[in-house]
C-alpha cells in the first residue's frame, strides 16, 4: 500500500512540475578525482581556456570512442570553459581543477550527445571521460583578458580584437594559430555576449554571468 502511494504521488509531482511549466532536475555529473598536485596556484573556472588531454569510453561496454593522446595529431586540445564549446558535461565537471589534475567523469546522455548520438557514440549513451589538464590561462571572459584586448582603450571589444588575442594565446604555447577555429569562437562568444548587437562587446556585457554559464 505504501509503495502504491508513493509511486502515486512521484508521478502526481511530476505532473504538476510539467504543467507549471518548472524544470526537473538536470542530472548531475559524476566527478572522481583520480590525481590532484600537491600545490595548486589557479582553480579553472567558467571563462577560462583549458588545454586538455582526455580519453573518452562507452560506459555500456568500455569501449574507446576518441583520445587525444592515441588519435589525431596527439595533441592535447585548447577550448573555453563554460562558452559550449564543449559537451555541457565537460563545462560542469571541469571546474574548480588543478593544472596537473586528473578526473573521471560519468556523463549522462542529457549533458552528452543525447538521443542524436555522434559519430561512434550510439543515442542515449552515457560517457566516461578521463581527463587531464595540462595548462589554464585566462580566456575570453576574465578582466584581465578584458583589459589586454582592448587595444585601443575604448572599452569595447571588436571581433578582431577578440580573434587577435586568442591567435596570441595559441602562439606563446607553441600552437600553430587556426584563423577557421578563432573565428568560431569568436562568432560564438558574440552570440551569447553582444547583448544590444552593435557588433561590439562592452566592458559591462563581457563580465556579465550569463545564466546559461
Amino acid at each position: 500500500m505504501f509503495l502504491s502511494f508513493l509511486t502515486w504521488f512521484c508521478i502526481c509531482t511530476s505532473l504538476f512540475l510539467y504543467v507549471q511549466g518548472a524544470k526537473l532536475p538536470e542530472p548531475e555529473v559524476k566527478i572522481e578525482v583520480l590525481e590532484k598536485p600537491f600545490f595548486c596556484h589557479r582553480k579553472s573556472k567558467y571563462g577560462d581556456m583549458l588545454l586538455v588531454h582526455y580519453d573518452g569510453f562507452l560506459e555500456s561496454n568500455g569501449t574507446m570512442f576518441h583520445s587525444s593522446r592515441s588519435h589525431g595529431d596527439n595533441n592535447p586540445v585548447w577550448f573555453t570553459l563554460g562558452i559550449r564549446e564543449v559537451i555541457k558535461g565537460w563545462d560542469k565537471g571541469l571546474q574548480d581543477m588543478c593544472i596537473g589534475e586528473r578526473r573521471k567523469l560519468t556523463i549522462p546522455p542529457t549533458l552528452a550527445y543525447g538521443k542524436e548520438g555522434k559519430g561512434k557514440i550510439p543515442p542515449d549513451s552515457t560517457l566516461i571521460f578521463n581527463i587531464e589538464i595540462m595548462d589554464i590561462r585566462n580566456g575570453p571572459r576574465s578582466h584581465e583578458s578584458f583589459r589586454e584586448m582592448d587595444l585601443d582603450d575604448d572599452w569595447k571589444l571588436s571581433k578582431q580584437e577578440v580573434k587577435e588575442y586568442l591567435r596570441k594565446e595559441f602562439e606563446k604555447h607553441g600552437y600553430s594559430a587556426n584563423d577557421t577555429h578563432h573565428e568560431v569562437m569568436v562568432e560564438d562568444i558574440f552570440k551569447k555576449e553582444d547583448e544590444d548587437e552593435d557588433g561590439f562587446i562592452s566592458a559591462r556585457e563581457f563580465t556579465y554571468k550569463h545564466d546559461e554559464l
